[in-house]
């Protein structure tokens, strides 16, 4: 019983310190210092919320720009990639399918593989630029405007790598369909 006792109070008390008192400091320090990204980094528009700068979502309108495939169907509770082996025949066709679908919507250019093939999250929410750059024409005919007009739109989104070295150049999906809507209005599609 002596040796018990104090395992159990070092237990209790590990506990109400690693399971309670940190966690509980860590989210305080985190809604004060970084309030927008503690909350989700929420995208709103008119009071609405439409999405996180941080979660991709399932964009498949024309019209709009197409983020990385999703192996969870972007849902953050889940996030994985796919775990299926570079020889597996369902990754094989299922690359074969999107390769196809993409390469119809802008013959003769190479596709971006990043288009193709699902972030190890399921959850990124930004293609390169060059992946941005390859939907202008399917997102213009969409909205029955110049390619020039979305190429400007997607060029102001591109960010630089953090602090101009961690990362590469990105496009935030949701960020550039947004401004698609504000400067465009809907796409045809959905109007």
């Amino acid at each position: 019983m002596r040796t018990i006792r104090p395992a159990l109070v070092l237990l209790a008390l590990f506990t109400l310190v690693c399971g309670v008192a940190y966690p509980l400091a860590v989210t305080a320090a985190a809604r004060v210092a970084w309030p927008r990204q503690a909350a989700g980094s929420v995208v709103r528009v008119d009071g609405r919320a439409v999405g996180s700068a941080l979660i991709g979502q399932a964009f498949t309108d024309p019209g709009y720009l197409w983020g990385r495939p999703s192996a969870t169907g972007y849902d953050a509770r889940t996030s994985a990639g796919t775990n299926l082996g570079p020889r597996d025949p369902r990754l094989v066709a299922a690359l074969t399918e999107r390769a196809g679908a993409l390469a119809a919507t802008a013959p003769g250019r190479p596709v971006p593989v990043e288009l193709i093939t699902a972030s190890a999250s399921g959850l990124d929410p930004h293609v390169s630029p060059a992946a941005a750059r390859f939907q202008i024409d399917r997102v213009a005919a969409a909205r029955g405007v110049a390619p020039a007009t979305v190429a400007a739109i997607v060029e102001a989104a591109v960010e630089l790598p953090t602090l101009g070295v961690f990362g590469a150049p990105r496009v935030n999906v949701l960020a550039v369909n947004l401004a698609l809507d504000r400067r465009l209005g809907p796409p045809r599609a959905v109007q």
